[in-house]
């Protein structure tokens, strides 16, 4: 166990945004509790001065401030001094205060030794006494009633002490073993003596007492109606002086007990936030992390503790302070009794305590009783603290700082999504509860950053996300990770809930049924596949155009629906982001088995690694399998190799990987997609051409309903069987769209589909297929070649994608987006050129366009 005590077992238990809260808190209280203990010596040594006739000033909170004040200075030199001094000053002031307690136990035996004491109401040893005291005898005071929660209140400080072994655990030499027993005996030690004390003065020293030795002998001494006796359990707070053998061993030893905590809180308080400091849980307070000498003292957090307890002084009220300090530590318990509640509910597999004595029930009853006692207390208080813990603890959550514990807090979050996904599993499916789930051929993220924000506009808040990569060439597991990793890195930066796989050692079709078919868990699996149009088809190698085509075959054979993205800038960046410099850095392919890019498209994806970090330089000239496998981010690099990972503060040199080759940045508006981008005004065009379950329709108006979409306009567009009945389908549509529930501007039902195309669009279309066209029989690869028959099996559709297309351009040009149904590639009917053709005729030179097919499963539904 390090430094931080309390801090550190809740922070390592709950995480850091229960640590931090209770770290702030603890080290609050402790510097209440320091200054605490000190007006309580100064009070002390008030009432010893008061009793030779003594005053500095007023004899009362005026000379309590600047007694404690000189205390505190004297405290905070020894400390500053070094830790040294202040254990031996603990020793000291620890013979002296057992010195004291030996001397009120044989004062108590002893009895009363003259009629001034027995006056006061010191009656020795006696069982009648006992019996009258035994009772509760509460009493207005201090301007309320008190009762036992207010008295419990000014008393509890005295007893948190117990924790002060774990605040220093970092200096501890074995704080397994350390912290437990010594922690036990405080315990026991400490409320043993104080049950004892608290029954020999109950056992001798009536409630009230006049002190006059006239009334004593007559009798009357006990008689306090109406006036205000000075003496007695009840008034006279130096009554163990009374009752001692020798009385001004008992003030010493009231200075010693209250110097010796204030000591011992002075020192806990400041080590536990120097253990928050140091990982960085707040911002702005890594100053009070740091550590200076030999001993590595928090300087900064002892001057910061100083001005906390030296502001309690300057209050000079014990029991104000004490109701407020008492509630912070019970706030700080009720969360170490939840912890082991917490830990031992979920036994993650690395819960093994090797302390045994505890129950899982008796902590959680812990808890709530430590909750309920702050209410009981001071409802004001408790709200306080309590409020408190709730800042500090909202600004962990709103910060998320890069920090993993292995908590019981993420173990419970594996449990119950372990949970949540088995019982999802065995829920039958309801149009109703339709939802999305994306698998999305990103290649790496960066590379096509459109296609990724297009598919995190339909998933966010809703659904599943899983970003794919394929890669050709087989990739070491270490290489693996930092891809991976690095992925991850970009999703976050970019803000983007998702999850991110790559496969490899395979070519792209078959990488893409090994996605389709493993991709996600149960019923959290991918029902849409996503990937970017082939805008290279012409001109790539024709195998692999014909992966591309078998891509969208698997996916209809695994009942998946089918989403094709078109934009009119590539959606493929990594030529926009190329490589740094050679002398800057050096290319990942240089390494061994490093991966060569996504077969997605002809280009490949950009890593680069650190030149200047010796453990990766060197690993091209021995053995790759050393490379680091983190990832980190540095000036305008993705760079791995190195230690660490994507925080806060480095989110910014993430963005920078948007370079052009030569190293220069590239304007921002080519790294934002349009999809990014808020549209003041705008159309959004559905093509609904074939009854597909509705999801043509479905997408383009989740999209709508997105912030940066929400004042586009939705027009759709349909088409119509009979010229003669265009008005009675345009009024069943518009019913139909009313039933679904879409919100649309405009629908237009289109009559003349079959009418023949235009000369150009059919120029158009013969010198997209040209290079395509002859003999399969005298082609290497006769499934891209198109033949004369196949045009004129095909040349009803063909004239339909052509007329469309027509279409688009007189109503869609200048759209925002436009979806349209996917036309679907029937196996054995239409060859792979063809049907690329048809694809290109319809999407070439248009705005933003979705081609989708859904898998004839219904997600529209009447109902709500």
């Amino acid at each position: 166990m390090k430094g931080g005590g309390l801090y550190y077992m809740i922070s390592r238990s709950l995480g850091p945004e229960f640590g931090g809260a209770i770290g702030i808190v603890f080290s609050f209280a402790n510097s209440g509790m320091a200054a605490l203990n000190i007006v309580g010596f100064s009070e002390s040594l008030l009432s010893l001065l008061k009793s030779e006739g003594l005053q500095i000033i007023d004899g009362g909170k005026n000379d309590n401030r600047i007694i404690s004040v000189i205390a505190l200075l004297l405290l905070q030199s020894i400390i500053v001094i070094g830790m040294e001094w202040e254990a031996k000053a603990q020793v000291g002031l620890l013979v002296i205060l057992l010195v004291a307690m030996t001397d009120f136990v044989v004062g108590a035996i002893m009895g009363p030794q003259n009629i001034e004491a027995k006056a006061k109401g010191w009656e020795g040893l006696s069982t009648k006494v006992f019996v009258e005291n035994l009772t509760p005898g509460y009493k207005f005071s201090e301007g309320m009633d008190q009762d036992f929660f207010t008295i419990f209140s000014v008393f509890f400080p005295s007893v948190a002490g117990i924790q002060a072994g774990a605040s220093i655990s970092g200096d501890l030499k074995d704080p397994a073993m350390a912290i437990p027993t010594g922690t036990l005996l405080a315990i026991f030690i400490t409320s043993g003596s104080y049950a004892l004390f608290a029954l020999l003065a109950g056992a001798g020293e009536l409630r009230e007492a006049s002190g006059n030795v006239t009334e004593y002998e007559s009798g009357t001494f006990t008689n306090c109606s109406g006036r205000n006796c000075p003496w007695g359990l009840y008034n006279d707070y130096q009554v163990m002086q009374l009752m001692s053998a020798f009385g001004p061993i008992i003030y010493a030893g009231c200075f010693a007990a209250t110097l010796s905590s204030a000591l011992s809180c002075l020192v806990s308080g400041p080590k536990t936030f120097e253990a928050l400091c140091k990982d960085e849980v707040y911002p702005y307070l890594t100053r009070f992390g740091i550590g200076y000498g030999k001993a590595e003292d928090p300087y900064w957090s002892y001057g910061l503790g100083f001005i906390i307890a030296l502001i309690f002084i300057l209050i000079a009220d014990l029991n104000a302070i004490a109701v407020l300090i008492s509630c912070m530590f019970m706030a700080a318990y009720a969360l170490l009794n939840y912890c082991t509640f917490h830990a031992s509910l979920v036994k993650p597999i690395g819960w093994r305590p090797t302390f045994k004595y505890y129950n899982t029930w008796v902590s959680l009853a812990g808890a709530i009783f430590c909750i309920i006692v702050m209410f009981l207390m001071s409802w004001i208080c408790a709200l306080v603290a309590l409020f408190c813990v709730f800042i500090c603890y909202s600004i962990v959550v709103y910060r998320k700082p890069d920090l993993n514990w292995g908590t019981s807090t993420q173990a419970q979050t594996y449990q119950d999504a372990l949970t949540a996904l088995q019982r999802l599993a065995v829920q039958n499916e309801h149009v109703k509860n339709y939802r999305p789930q994306i698998l999305c051929l990103s290649g790496f993220p960066s590379s096509r950053p459109a296609l990724i924000d297009l598919a995190y506009l339909i998933t966010k808040k809703n659904s599943l996300l899983i970003c794919g990569n394929i890669q050709e060439d087989r990739v070491r597991s270490r290489v693996r990770k930092v891809v991976v990793q690095n992925g991850y890195d970009w999703l976050h930066v970019r803000k983007v809930k998702a999850f991110y796989v790559m496969v490899d050692g395979c070519k792209f079709d078959e990488g893409c049924q090994a996605l389709i078919q493993s991709a996600g868990i149960g019923k959290l699996a991918p029902n849409i596949l996503l990937l970017g149009y082939k805008t290279n088809w012409e001109v790539c190698e024709r195998e692999e155009v014909k992966e591309y085509f078998n891509c969208l075959h698997q996916a209809l054979d695994n009942y998946l629906a089918i989403v094709i993205l078109r934009t009119k800038d590539p959606l493929d960046c990594s030529y926009i982001l190329g490589g740094l410099e050679e002398n800057i850095c050096t290319s990942p392919r240089d390494i061994p088995n490093f991966p060569k890019g996504s077969s997605s498209d002809g280009f490949e994806n950009i890593l680069e690694v650190e030149p200047t970090d010796p453990e990766v330089s060197s690993a091209r000239h021995s053995n790759p399998e050393e490379i680091i496998v983190t990832a980190t981010k540095k000036g305008n690099k993705i760079v791995f190799g190195g230690k660490g990972s994507v925080t806060k503060e480095n989110h910014e040199d993430v963005h920078g990987v948007y370079r052009g080759p030569d190293g220069s940045e590239k304007p921002r508006d080519i790294v934002l997609s349009p999809f990014q981008t808020k549209k003041e005004t705008g159309v959004i065009d559905v093509w609904w051409l074939y009854d597909d379950g509705g999801l043509t329709l479905l997408l383009p108006y989740i999209i709508q309903t997105r912030k940066n979409w929400s004042q586009c306009r939705l027009r759709v567009f349909v088409l119509g069987n009979k010229k003669t009945e265009i008005e009675m389908e345009h009024r069943g549509m518009a019913s139909l769209l009313s039933k679904f529930r879409i919100d649309y501007s405009d629908l237009t039902v289109i009559p003349d589909i079959r009418r023949k195309a235009e000369e150009s669009t059919m120029s158009l279309f013969e010198t997209l297929i040209k290079d395509f066209r002859g003999d399969p029989d005298k082609c290497d690869d006769p499934e891209t070649m198109i033949t004369d028959s196949e045009l004129m099996c095909l040349k009803e559709k063909t004239n339909r994608h052509l007329r469309i297309r027509e279409l688009l351009l007189e109503n869609s040009r200048k759209s925002n987006l436009i979806a349209m149904t996917l036309p679907i590639p029937r196996k054995g009917q239409v060859s792979t050129p063809l049907y690329m053709a048809w694809l290109e005729i319809l999407t070439r030179d248009m705005p933003p366009f979705l081609l989708i097919r859904g898998n004839q499963t219904s997600v529209l539904t009447f109902y709500s």
